[in-house]
C-alpha cells in the first residue's frame, strides 16, 4: 500500500520524536518515500543528520531560510506528497492547526497543504484531557484530519494514561489502511500461499519440487495492491517479499496447512502454491549413512494434509471464495476440471508444467481458469500479469458475493 507513495513527516516538540527516525525507516521499508520537516522543538528531541540519514533526503527546518525556499518552497514542500504526517503531533501544534495559525515553516506547510492531513497524538494524559485540547481535535476531525492513536501507557512524565504515541508499526499499519480506502479490494482479506514444500526424509535430506514461488507472490502483491489485507503463506523460495504483505515462511506441507488455518477468516484463499502429496512417515533424529554394498533403505510415505479440500470445505470459516492451482503435464483441461470437482473449490488455475513449456522458475505462464461456468483460456502472459488479471476476477467476484 505504500509502495510509491510521497510522505511529508512534520515532527514537533514532544519526546515522542525520538521514534521518528525508526518510523522513516519503517515507512521506506514499506516503499515509501519520506520528506521530514523538524520544527525547533522537534530538534530537540531528535537531529536533522540522524533524519536525513534514514530518510535520505533534505530536513526542513526553517521558514525563511532562502536557500530551502529557493530549492523546494513551503508550497511545493506542503503539496508534492500524497499525505502529510504529524507525529508527535503535540498540543500546541494541534493548538495552531485548529486555529490556522502558521509562524513556521511546520504551521505553515499544514495549512497551505491540500492533501489529507493525518496525526498522531503525543501528551501528558492531563493534556489530552483538557476541554481544549478535546476541542481541538474534533474542530479538525470535523475539517477531515485524521488521527491514529493515543495510546495508553506509562508516560515519560511518570505519570500512566493516555497520551503516548503509536509505536511506528501501528502508524504504518494505519498509514496503509488509510490508502486502501476505496480500492477495489477495501475491507476484504486474502490468503495467498505460494512456493514448494520440503517435506524432510533425515536432518540433511529432502523431496520437494520444482516451485519458484514467483507466481504466488505475484498474486499476494497484486490483491494486496488492490486494498486487500492479504497473508502470504510460502514453502522455501529465493522471492523477495512482496510489499504490504504478511509473509508467513514454512517448509512442510503440514506447517502450511496450520499456518493456513491460523490466518482464517478471509474473504479470498488463493492456494498456488505445489503442495507435496506425500512425506516420509519416519523421520529420523540422524543422518542416514550410505553403507557400501547395502540395498538403499525403503522409504514409506503417507499423505500430507490436503489443504484445497480443506480450506473448500462447507463451514463458518470457509473463504467466500476459494481458488487452487492444477499444475499438469497431459490433458490439463481434463484434470483440472476433475480436480475442481474433488475438492470442492470455487475456481481453478490450470496450467501445463511440461519441461519445455519452461513455466517452474519461467516468468510466464499460460493459464486456463476453470469455473462452474466454463473454462477461460487465457494467453501466454507475464506471471504479473495472470496475478493481475486474477486479482481483477477476485474483485468482480467478491463485489457480487454476499
Amino acid at each position: 500500500m505504500l509502495k510509491g507513495k510521497q510522505i511529508l513527516l512534520i515532527i514537533s516538540g514532544g519526546i515522542a520524536a525520538y521514534k521518528c527516525p525508526d518510523l522513516v525507516r519503517a515507512l521506506r521499508k514499506r516503499g515509501a518515500a519520506v520528506r521530514c520537516v523538524l520544527t525547533a522543538g522537534g530538534s530537540q528531541f531528535v537531529t536533522p543528520l540522524a533524519l536525513g540519514a534514514v530518510s535520505e533526503d533534505k530536513v526542513y527546518e526553517a521558514l525563511f531560510s532562502l536557500t530551502d525556499e529557493a530549492e523546494m518552497g513551503h508550497i511545493r514542500l506542503s503539496r508534492e506528497s500524497d499525505v502529510v504526517l504529524v507525529a508527535p503531533a503535540t498540543a500546541n501544534i494541534l493548538a495552531k492547526m485548529a486555529s490556522g495559525i502558521a509562524d513556521d515553516l511546520a504551521t505553515t506547510a499544514l495549512l497551505a497543504t491540500d492533501k489529507p492531513v493525518i496525526c498522531a497524538p503525543a501528551m501528558n494524559v492531563r493534556m489530552w484531557e483538557n476541554p481544549a485540547t478535546a476541542n481541538n481535535i474534533k474542530i479538525l476531525s470535523d475539517r477531515g484530519v485524521g488521527f491514529i492513536g493515543p495510546e495508553e501507557g506509562d508516560m515519560a512524565c511518570g505519570e500512566w494514561g493516555l497520551g503516548r504515541m503509536s509505536e511506528p508499526a501501528q502508524i504504518v499499519a494505519a498509514l496503509e489502511n488509510f490508502f486502501r480506502q476505496g480500492l477495489p479490494l477495501d475491507g476484504t482479506r486474502a490468503l495467498v500461499t505460494s512456493g514448494p514444500t520440503f517435506e524432510a526424509i533425515d536432518p540433511v535430506r529432502y523431496l520437494a519440487n520444482r516451485s519458484s514461488g514467483k507466481q504466488g507472490h505475484a498474486i499476494a502483491a497484486a490483491l494486496a495492491r488492490m486494498g486487500s489485507v492479504t497473508t502470504l503463506v510460502s514453502g522455501p523460495t529465493h522471492q523477495p517479499d512482496p510489499a504490504g504483505v504478511e509473509v508467513v515462511r514454512v517448509e512442510s506441507a503440514v506447517q502450511m496447512f496450520d499456518a493456513c488455518t491460523h490466518a482464517l477468516p478471509v474473504d479470498v484463499a488463493v492456494l498456488a502454491a505445489a503442495v507435496s502429496d506425500w512425506r516420509p512417515e519416519q523421520v529420523p533424529e540422524d543422518k542416514i549413512k550410505k553403507i557400501p554394498g547395502a540395498q538403499p533403505p525403503g522409504l514409506s510415505l503417507v499423505e500430507n494434509p490436503d489443504i484445497l479440500a480443506s480450506l473448500s470445505a462447507p463451514g463458518n470459516t470457509r473463504p467466500r471464495l476459494v481458488v487452487g492451482f492444477a499444475a499438469e503435464t497431459d490433458n490439463i483441461i481434463e484434470n483440472a476440471t476433475a480436480k475442481r470437482a474433488r475438492k470442492g473449490c470455487d475456481w481453478i488455475v490450470a496450467n501445463d508444467v511440461s519441461p519445455e513449456t519452461g513455466t517452474f522458475d519461467g516468468d510466464a505462464n499460460t493459464v486456463h481458469l476453470i469455473t462452474k461456468d466454463g473454462v477461460e483460456d487465457w494467453p501466454e502472459l507475464s506471471k504479473n500479469d495472470v496475478a493481475g488479471r486474477l486479482a481483477e476476477r477476485i474483485a468482480d467476484a467478491l463485489a457480487v458475493t454476499p
